[in-house]
């Protein structure tokens, strides 16, 4: 028995949209294997050529199946991947973008919250503008949130690249023309569209007022588009988020310097996105075994929200609800057999407890640095800058070889869906509700059978292409429209009969 490690989701011109299809039950091995065997057999007597399609379907399901129940996973990269790539280009079905002088009017959009947040709002924006033939002003960003960051748009992303990019899409420009507001006979309209709103209440609700009043405001704008929209409007998100929202250049820069610090040292590294501040501990209302002071800690920074319900702790990590802890990180990536030799990039704010907190996770992986450890002084004209500070950390995290969270915010989810649109690049979510059972129970087991269990509870959470979520899936987060499977071309039925049997063996 091994040693335990030291320390412990339209407007005309797409089809409308439509539900999300169930998921079917996975047909059993036995099954698969005998019809991949008749699919051949009957191929060859019938002259009949299996079809792409028909091939490419019968092989998903038997390997995802073989992936989910058998094969070892390898922990730094999918051996599936390469099956799968973004497909996100423009059909021709889609409206072109309609000129500033004959569109609806100017849409202007307030975002709300921290760096990924807003990028949701601003990839939401562009579809909204798509729907209602209007005229999309840059966004402002949140300049009074909790961040309190005063960057515009233009000191984030390129903004001439995202105006450029979008063109065929929808028209953007940087600000209402000077004639155009001196002729309007009131100020822009300002309202609020309720969350996760149809296209239907875009054309309904809003676009009456836009036309009256050549330009309207959307506020608090983040999270206020439905996920289910036609694959069309799906494709043309992707198309915003995954390549016109690119990081200015001086972002960009310090983000691949660090990137290249870290190859240089190892030729591969894990980035963690460890949400471990104190207000996202009072937040989730969960104890996280600091003793008293604890308590009394969060619970007086749990005031700053009137409207949070009282929480039992103990309920909450039952349920999965809390944060692991970085020791409890450190322990799961241990378990799923990342050795201490393993370079770890930590993206973080301020840690609860501390270099105290810290401590376990780096004596797990003693290759441990964050932005401020390999940039220095580079980072000083970013330290006042709280969403330029998260650009960098989403670079490093982004072009890692496994990216890992221990929480499902709004950064994790759209690196989430960035890298499975990337490729398929590594991405570990924690089963947090399975997770915590076998942390109580830490102690009555074997550093083996520890391990053993921390692989079995995490399949089906590593960023495979047949990984699954259950309940609603976050569009940002699971961009199936836009990812598409390789399908080999003119295979012979001989190779396919090689194939089928290889499958079968």
């Amino acid at each position: 028995m091994g040693r335990k490690p030291d320390s412990t989701k339209p407007h005309s011109g797409v089809g409308s949209a439509s539900p999300k299809t169930a998921r079917r039950a996975q047909p059993s091995p036995v099954f698969l294997g005998t019809a991949l065997f008749v699919l051949g057999f009957v191929s060859l007597l019938t002259g009949h050529i299996v079809t792409d399609a028909d091939w490419s379907r019968i092989r998903s399901r038997w390997r995802s199946n073989q992936v989910r129940n058998n094969e070892p996973i390898d922990i730094w990269k999918s051996r599936y991947s390469s099956f799968y790539y973004g497909c996100s280009r423009r059909s021709p079905r889609l409206r072109s973008a309609v000129p500033e002088n004959a569109s609806t009017g100017y849409l202007l959009i307030a975002t709300s919250g921290g760096l990924n947040q807003q990028r949701i709002g601003i990839t939401d924006a562009v579809i909204v503008a798509w729907i209602l033939n209007a005229t999309l002003v840059l966004p402002e960003l949140d300049h009074r949130s909790f961040w309190k960051d005063d960057s515009e748009f233009s000191d984030i992303f390129d903004a001439d690249w995202f105006i450029s990019y979008l063109s065929k899409d929808v028209t953007v420009v940087k600000r209402i023309p000077y004639e155009v507001m001196t002729s309007m006979d009131k100020l822009p309209w300002t309202m609020r569209a309720p969350r996760k709103s149809m296209p239907e209440f875009y054309i309904d609700e809003v676009l009456p007022i836009l036309m009256r009043r050549r330009a309207l405001q959307l506020t608090k704008f983040d999270y206020r588009l439905s996920n289910e929209l036609d694959e069309e409007l799906q494709k043309l998100r992707c198309r915003v988020n995954f390549h016109a929202l690119r990081f200015t250049n001086d972002i960009q820069t310090l983000g691949q310097k660090l990137v290249w610090k870290l190859r240089f040292m190892s030729s591969r590294y894990v980035a963690i996105h460890l949400r471990f501040e104190p207000d996202m501990l009072a937040f989730s209302g969960c104890y996280y075994g600091g003793g008293e002071q604890e308590r009394k800690e969060l619970a007086e920074i749990r005031k700053r929200w009137d409207t949070l319900p009282d929480l039992s702790a103990e309920d909450e990590r039952n349920r999965g609800k809390c944060l692991l802890t970085p020791h409890e990180i450190g322990l799961m990536l241990r378990a799923l057999g990342f050795g201490n030799d393993t370079y770890l990039y930590v993206a973080s704010g301020e840690i609860y407890g501390g270099e105290e907190t810290l401590k376990p996770l780096r004596e797990l992986f003693p290759n441990f640095y964050t932005k401020e450890m390999l940039v220095g002084d580079d980072l000083k004209p970013f330290l006042s800058f709280s969403s330029r500070m998260a650009a960098i950390d989403f670079i490093v995290c982004d072009e890692s070889d496994v990216f890992v969270t221990n929480n499902n915010g709004n950064m994790a989810k759209v690196l989430a869906g960035r890298r499975r649109y990337m490729g398929h690049k590594r991405t570990i979510r924690p089963n947090a509700k399975k997770l915590n059972a076998l942390f109580q129970a830490r102690n009555r087991m074997g550093w083996d059978v520890f391990s053993r269990k921390v692989k079995k509870i995490q399949r089906g959470l590593m960023g495979e292409p047949d990984d699954t979520r259950h309940g609603r899936d976050d569009f940002h987060e699971m961009p199936s429209s836009c990812i598409c499977q390789r399908i080999p071309v003119n295979r012979s039925v001989t190779t396919q009969k090689e194939n089928l049997a290889a499958q079968v063996r």
